[in-house]
């Protein structure tokens, strides 16, 4: 299993949300690039960036942070927010990013996913986001009657290659993620799915970890990572398996409230 930092963009800070709510924000930089190339120094392969503003508008506000990110660190890049167009998909693409997520256009636009899929296949991950089990769109504001496990077995038909699961609830509290239900969908589909939301220590690392044979292929850390609760550089070695290493506080990330 892979470890993934994330980094969250909203007016060209790198920010954290509690549950994605925009109302409760903690900006950690003012530049997003050199939290990249931290994470790069620390062993990221995988740098995962979303567009908040992108996700709540339905338009990418922040592409300039995200191609400077993949101008100036030399780690591939994940990035979803507002990509609800082949238009918008193609130009980052373009730009470098080595694959895109969809989310709300991935639930809401078959169409526009399976043209999406046709033409640049595994460069596309679609993101399921869940509130109590069910399908959340638009930045997460609004909740549909589909259940994320139907909507997963539905993008594996389509030949969706990954899948992203995060579950609300959990995203930005650091109690640990929700262990049941990664495991539950990751055994109702075929194709590898990256969890994210509640990391907050090692011992989530770990169970993760134990939930690779299920097909839990990755795990995104968020706000763990900027309030120093987990250091990277052991998540990377826990997730690996190369060794179980002690846990430990590492230096924290300055911060400041928005």
């Amino acid at each position: 299993m892979i470890v993934i930092p994330a980094i969250d963009l909203r007016g060209g800070r790198c920010v954290r949300l509690i549950q994605g709510d925009v109302r409760d924000e903690t900006v950690y930089s003012s530049e997003p690039v050199g939290v990249a190339k931290l994470w790069k120094l620390k062993g990221a392969k995988l740098i995962h960036v979303v567009d908040l503003d992108g996700a709540i508008t339905g338009n990418a506000k922040n592409l300039k942070h995200v191609y400077e990110i993949v101008r100036s660190v030399n780690v591939n890049v994940q990035f979803g927010g507002g990509v609800r167009d082949l238009e918008t998909l193609k130009a980052v693409l373009d730009h470098g990013v080595k694959r895109v997520i969809l989310g709300t256009s991935a639930a809401q636009d078959r169409k526009f996913l399976e043209k999406a899929i046709e033409k640049y296949g595994k460069q596309v991950v679609v993101g399921i986001d869940a509130r109590d089990g069910k399908v959340a769109v638009k930045g997460w504001k609004e909740t549909s009657k589909a259940l994320a496990v139907d909507l997963a077995r539905e993008m594996e038909a389509l030949g969706v290659k990954n899948i992203i699961f995060t579950d609300i609830r959990k995203d930005g509290m650091l109690t640990g993620p929700n262990f049941k239900q990664i495991k539950e969908l990751a055994r109702a589909i075929q194709v590898p799915v990256i969890a994210s939301g509640g990391v907050g220590s090692l011992k989530d690392i770990r169970h993760l970890r134990d939930l690779e044979p299920y097909g839990v292929e990755a795990a995104i850390v968020g706000k763990a990572l900027y309030t120093g609760k987990v250091d990277l550089k052991e998540a990377i070695a826990v997730a690996s398996g190369a060794r179980d290493v002690p846990a430990k506080r590492p230096k924290r990330m300055p911060k400041k409230k928005a």
